[in-house]
């Protein structure tokens, strides 16, 4: 999930089952990491070639397995589920989620005969969409601050939302501020986004012509 500020906002071992904490709360999943069924077996990488140049690839059950992953992480398990990677030399795909046992359950039945990784997340998805939004909300009053900010996305991995800008220690002090220390941000040195030249027939003809 990454916003461009001229542009849309443009929006990745066993199983272990705990007991809840408080009632009602999600029981917490096998924390460290784990993987699938599927990474007992080793494949040889998938490649594709365009011309003369030839590519790594991600085989079809694996990108299937990765779709299922990723709609049913977004649609049933947003407090958990952060993102997920391809490791296309590998062939596997490396899910990261906040610890629960729900969805790790669920990763291991999605997954199939595929290689999965599950590593641990700080943030799940529902948190960090929520400080991305909040943060593109108030694009305009640091605008008018004198804040300079790029980008704004949400890091795949779940440790943070990363805020691209050209003056990283005045950006973070600032930011700091008005969302506190322990707001998950992540700051990145990058200089203003320049859109690019418009290409093509125009939709409409040119003035006198």
């Amino acid at each position: 999930m990454r916003s461009r500020l001229l542009g849309p906002l443009l929006f990745g071992l066993l199983l272990v089952t705990a007991g809840c904490d408080d009632a009602g709360a999600a029981p917490a999943g096998l924390t460290g990491g784990w993987s699938t069924a599927g990474c007992e077996f080793s494949r040889e990488p998938l490649t594709t070639t365009v011309g003369n140049v030839t590519m790594p690839a991600t085989p079809p059950a694996l990108e299937a397995a990765m779709a299922r992953i990723e709609r049913g992480g977004r649609a049933d398990f947003p407090d958990s589920y952060a993102g997920l990677e391809v490791d296309q030399a590998g062939v596997q795909a490396i899910v990261y989620r906040v610890p629960s046992a729900a969805f790790d359950e669920f990763v291991r039945q999605a997954a199939e005969n595929a290689c999965v990784l599950v590593r641990d997340a700080a943030h799940g998805l529902t948190e960090l969409t929520e400080w991305h939004n909040r943060i593109v909300a108030d694009l305009g009053d640091w605008r008018e601050r004198g804040v300079p900010i790029s980008t704004v996305g949400a890091r795949h991995d779940g440790t943070g939302v990363e805020i691209g800008t050209p003056d990283v220690p005045g950006t973070r002090s600032a930011l700091a501020a008005r969302y506190g220390d322990p707001a998950p941000l992540i700051f990145l040195e990058q200089g203003p986004v320049t859109p690019l030249p418009r290409t093509g027939r125009p939709s409409t003809p040119p003035q006198g012509g």
